[in-house]
């Protein structure tokens, strides 16, 4: 059993000037034996501990809060905090300060590190309000981007899906900078914890990635928010609904382009957030066409298309004139290289290959 010495502390009164040595050999001859002593603090080098002594109102936006923190005979203002690389330790600053009434923004490297933070965002931020029966609330964002980049299984996962699957959490995928602001924006706004996936390939070219998308377009300079839970029709059409989310829905705008040609109209739908769903938009656009596919990069097997799927056959079936189609990832890690990422990553040619069939059955 370790136990700490504040622990100790706080059941017996420790002379400030005892090392740990002596205090080892007292415990050992009065109580139980202690078989060794560890300084943790040695291990720690440039780290500085502040305390937030302060926060107020951030003078150009109503709902961010701005700190002042006591770093030990200095204060300083602190909105954005540099890390250690640590996802366990970064979510629960951000559950805790989030119960205490502030609003943090993680941004993390990818999402695929979420999965080390699975306890405080499952049990913990998703489940909070609902356990204190309203009187907590945890008002964080997690900012995560996805998608596969030739950078090998652990860092080129698309799983939104792990997500959507939790009450309590909201999780929403702009594919558009005009988006990317807006829903930003809500979902700092929001009193619940809010996961936002952004595929790195809509980054635009700056970042020089093999297949990067220039995403850029009008974004206003005023404040304005984009609501979750409502889908953005990308393209109209009327003889496919294909629903596809991040840089899925680019592959689909493109294959539709190419399509028109061909004399198969696709009308392209962009969820934007998949938990809430906007399950009213797509209703209509299969109403006026009668077949739907769902494109996405998670994988097959149990991924948020199949959910889409679920609902349809339960609630809408009547107005299907062919089976739904599903085009996902391959259910397998995603491959270092970049010829059997292409394998296992959805194309604009399989939607082409996939619309063709299901706009002719």
């Amino acid at each position: 059993m370790k136990l700490s010495l504040n622990w100790i502390k706080d059941y017996v009164k420790i002379p400030e000037e005892m090392d740990l040595s002596k205090l080892a050999y007292d415990l050992t001859m009065s109580t139980v034996e202690v078989e060794g002593a560890h300084d943790l603090a040695k291990d720690f080098e440039n780290i500085i501990v502040g305390v937030i002594c302060e926060v107020l109102p951030h003078p150009n936006a109503d709902k961010l809060r701005v700190c002042k923190v006591d770093i030990g005979g200095e204060i300083k203002d602190g909105r954005c905090i540099n890390t250690p690389i640590s996802e366990i330790m970064i979510s629960g600053v951000c559950v805790g300060s989030a119960m205490y009434g502030m609003r943090p923004v993680a941004d993390l490297q990818y999402c695929d590190f979420l999965f080390c933070m699975m306890d405080q965002l499952v049990n913990q931020a998703a489940k909070m309000r609902y356990m204190s029966g309203g009187q907590l609330s945890v008002p964080m964002v997690m900012r995560c981007p996805s998608g596969a980049t030739n950078r090998g299984a652990q860092h080129a996962q698309s799983p939104e899906t792990f997500f959507a699957h939790v009450p309590g959490l909201k999780v929403i995928c702009p594919s558009t900078a005009y988006d990317a602001k807006g829903m930003m924006k809500q979902a700092i706004r929001d009193n619940n914890p809010v996961i936002v996936f952004e595929h790195k390939l809509l980054y635009g070219s700056k970042r020089k990635e093999v297949g990067a998308i220039n995403s850029a377009g009008e974004v206003p300079d005023g404040d304005y928010t984009v609501p979750f839970g409502k889908a953005a029709i990308r393209r109209e059409g009327t003889d496919v609904t294909i629903v596809a989310n991040l840089l899925m829905n680019y592959k689909a705008q493109e294959a539709a382009a190419e399509l028109e040609k061909e004399g198969i109209s696709c009308e392209i739908i962009d969820p934007r957030s998949l938990l809430p769903f906007d399950y009213e938009t797509v209703v209509e656009s299969v109403r006026k066409t009668g077949k739907l596919m769902i494109v996405h990069e998670d994988n097959y097997n149990c991924g948020w298309g199949a959910q889409v799927a679920s609902y349809f056959a339960e609630n809408e079936i009547f107005l299907l004139d062919a089976p739904i189609v599903r085009i996902a990832a391959k259910d397998t890690p995603v491959p270092f290289s970049p010829d059997l990422e292409n394998y296992v990553i959805p194309s604009k040619e399989d939607i082409m290959e996939a619309a063709r069939k299901l706009a002719r059955a």
